[in-house]
């Protein structure tokens, strides 16, 4: 077991140490860290402009599924990116994905005078799914409970698809739908970024 793990690429495997660590802090520490670090609403007493990233690292504390999804899917996909990249480039994309669905996320609220706050590496993970989809579109990914092999850009518009319907409608509250959204889009602008830029310097990614 401790095998397999050391085989992640090391920036993949930081980035689940973290959240997993911080979240066994989180079960201990009570509301603390969510006081400090969770992403509140931008007009809160509580609202930090560091929060944009740091809530990122936390997960709802009484939900070990929330962090547990969440690393299982940067385990799935982040790995073979980090691979493709290079630590530094994957580091640096998912944290612009998750500070992009930060900011995502406090428009949201502000429109909808959302007084509670959010966390969760969602944002950052749905960036590496989009990216995956990106590079990768005809890999051939199982997604529980479809038992069926479907292309990854097949199930990234799946989830994108849901995640509009479900922000849009209302409908399973307690769940940052657009900011889910808003990682995407900050994945599809920094890779499209990194294409135009690839077309003067070869130091950009290869592109799809």
């Amino acid at each position: 077991m401790g095998g397999m793990f050391n085989s992640i690429p090391p920036v993949t495997r930081a980035l689940i140490l973290l959240n997993v660590s911080i979240y066994v802090l989180e079960r201990f520490a009570g509301d603390a860290l969510l006081t400090l670090f969770a992403l509140w609403p931008a007009d809160s007493p509580l609202f930090r402009p560091w929060q944009l990233l740091t809530y990122a690292f936390l997960h709802d504390p009484n939900s070990i599924l929330h962090v547990l999804f969440n690393m299982f899917a940067l385990y799935m996909f982040g790995r073979t990116l980090e691979r493709f990249w290079g630590g530094r480039r994957f580091l640096m994309y998912f944290l612009i994905c998750a500070l992009a669905a930060g900011i995502t996320q406090l428009v949201v609220t502000h429109f909808l005078h959302d007084e509670g706050y959010t966390v969760g590496a969602s944002g950052g993970v749905f960036g590496v799914l989009l990216a995956f989809a990106w590079y990768f579109p005809r890999q051939k990914v199982i997604i529980l409970p479809i038992p069926i092999p479907l292309s990854a850009w097949v199930v990234v518009g799946g989830y994108a698809l849901l995640e509009l319907f479900f922000g849009v409608t209302g409908r399973r509250e307690g769940v940052a739908h657009f900011a889910h959204l808003g990682g995407m889009l900050g994945g599809v602008l920094c890779l499209l970024y990194w294409r135009a830029r690839g077309r003067f310097s070869s130091s950009a990614p290869p592109s799809s």
